[in-house]
């Protein structure tokens, strides 16, 4: 299947010129279409794609984990993922044709999500409490690094598997003391749910000794090898749908609202700002621009993820990102 699918995407990049500019590239991306999802939509709607000479689709996708095999066997050439579950899951299958190509979340949405009522505020308050985890959450996946840096005791700790669906409406129904998910999200389903703005304490644990990035785009090696020029187009493309989202949220969640009526607008274009301010927008990216990572910063992370995680081989930072197919600073920067 894998050589089908990059034969056909070949087959198409061989085209004329004119043809050139309808060149189809999937995205498949980690989730449903909720605020975050906003600024791919607006790529479309604004025509950065089309400037690009690409036409996209973009697939919704069920958790971080799930663009990575989706790119790896070229179902898509590209998609958005997780990358801590990238690195693990090149250091299990080493040389499958996936890396990470631009950073979208400089600071991962990786969060411990409580309740002040019931005593969380900080994360030494954990300690004595019921802490609510489903097994498969990307939060979950980094709590023991998160432990450790900020010194938790973590058999003083209850932990509640539980699932998805389940999560917010426990901490609502204060069954749990607080949740491992993802901050934006977390923290909105609970406003839903009725829980007071002024009772939720959202610990981002990037701002308590976590290191790691989170999101990227991803593509298929062998796909960018081919197609260099698309890729760098497609790139150009995300960090221009996100300068738009930035400077017109409303208008950005007007694009995803085309693709999911349902959803409530005042609703995703709130947890679209909180990734912006919490995730996307960090001071590091506002000076040099989306897309790049920090050598130093992913060494630290690969330490960290190695408390937690035992490699099979050495970690090379290189198998897991490459900037290679980043556009020039100035087509990056948000502001």
């Amino acid at each position: 299947m894998l050589k089908r699918t990059l034969a056909a995407f070949a087959a198409t990049v061989a085209m004329t010129g004119a043809a050139m500019a309808e060149t189809d590239v999937p995205f498949a991306l980690d989730w449903k279409f909720e605020g975050p999802a906003a600024p791919y939509f607006a790529a479309i709607d604004n025509g950065h794609f089309g400037a690009a000479g690409l036409d996209v689709e973009i697939s919704a996708g069920q958790g971080s984990l799930d663009a990575i095999p989706k790119v790896a066997t070229g179902a898509f050439p590209m998609g958005f993922a997780d990358i801590n579950s990238l690195i693990k899951f090149l250091d299990q299958n080493p040389g499958a044709p996936v890396t990470a190509v631009m950073m979208v979340y400089d600071k991962p949405p990786f969060a411990i999500v409580g309740r002040k009522s019931l005593g969380v505020s900080a994360p030494k308050d954990l300690e004595g409490r019921v802490l609510g985890a489903p097994p498969p959450d990307g939060a979950w996946a980094q709590f023991p690094a998160f432990a450790t840096a900020n010194n938790l005791d973590v058999d003083k700790i209850t932990v509640e598997p539980v699932g998805f669906p389940t999560r917010e409406p426990m901490l609502a129904e204060g069954n749990v003391a607080a949740v491992t998910g993802f901050s934006f999200s977390s923290f909105l389903n609970l406003v839903r749910l009725g829980v007071p703005e002024d009772d939720i304490s959202t610990i981002l644990m990037a701002d308590y000794g976590l290191e790691l990035y989170g999101n990227a785009i991803i593509v298929n090696t062998d796909f960018a090898s081919a197609n260099p020029e698309i890729v760098t187009g497609f790139l150009t493309a995300i960090a221009a749908g996100w300068k738009d989202a930035i400077a017109n949220p409303e208008a950005a969640i007007a694009s995803l609202i085309e693709r999911n009526p349902a959803a409530d607008a005042a609703l995703e274009q709130r947890r679209l700002q909180l990734a912006i301010d919490a995730n996307v927008l960090t001071d590091a990216v506002a000076e040099a621009g989306m897309g790049g990572v920090d050598a130093t910063r992913m060494e630290a992370a690969l330490a960290q993820l190695a408390q937690t995680y035992e490699f099979q081989n050495t970690p090379d930072a290189s198998l897991y990102f490459t900037d290679a197919y980043l556009p020039a600073a100035d087509a990056r920067m948000l502001k």
